[in-house]
């Protein structure tokens, strides 16, 4: 990631939630389908050495993206995004849980909201992420899980994805 980038990521433990701002070295439209396009999210979102690959997805309000990480040695963790909102190339919104491969919730997990909000900066875009749990001790679990260090390298991915 280039330092002169913004990357900040708080976590809020009164209102339940993980605050990401991030900008990219990309034009907003290249940054939207990153996050949008399956054949796109397959390359980056999973933190290496774990890969990602789309089941299905269904982007739209109402829809879902269906998909798994799979760790080097064959360990596959199955998760699905419900789409809630989606304003195109601005704003997009979903229920995020982990699941089987079949997309049934698993309860044993915390579900979390995600509200990502892209903004145009000239040459760069900034992507804000706003990530809210139910309750204390779901997020305490997921930050417990290494979401921050996780989810950092699958930014770094990107990052990596858009210099190509």
């Amino acid at each position: 990631m280039n330092p002169e980038l913004q990357f900040d990521f708080t976590v809020d433990k009164d209102t339940h939630t993980v605050n990401v701002k991030r900008e990219f070295a990309a034009p907003l439209d290249l940054v939207w389908d990153a996050w949008t396009n399956p054949e796109l999210l397959d390359q980056w979102w999973a933190p290496k050495p774990y890969i990602t690959r789309t089941k299905t997805m269904d982007f739209r309000e109402g829809g879902h993206w269906l998909y798994a990480m799979i760790g080097p040695d064959g360990t596959t963790h199955w998760c699905r995004a419900d789409y809630k909102q989606i304003a195109p190339r601005e704003q997009f919104s979903g229920l995020d849980a982990f699941c089987n491969e079949d997309g049934i919730v698993n309860p044993d997990f915390p579900r979390s909201l995600w509200t990502n909000t892209f903004i145009a900066q000239g040459s760069t875009t900034l992507v804000n992420i706003v990530v809210q749990y139910q309750n204390l001790a779901d997020l305490e679990k997921v930050i417990e899980m290494g979401f921050k260090e996780g989810f950092s390298m699958a930014l770094g991915n990107l990052d990596q994805y858009l210099e190509a």
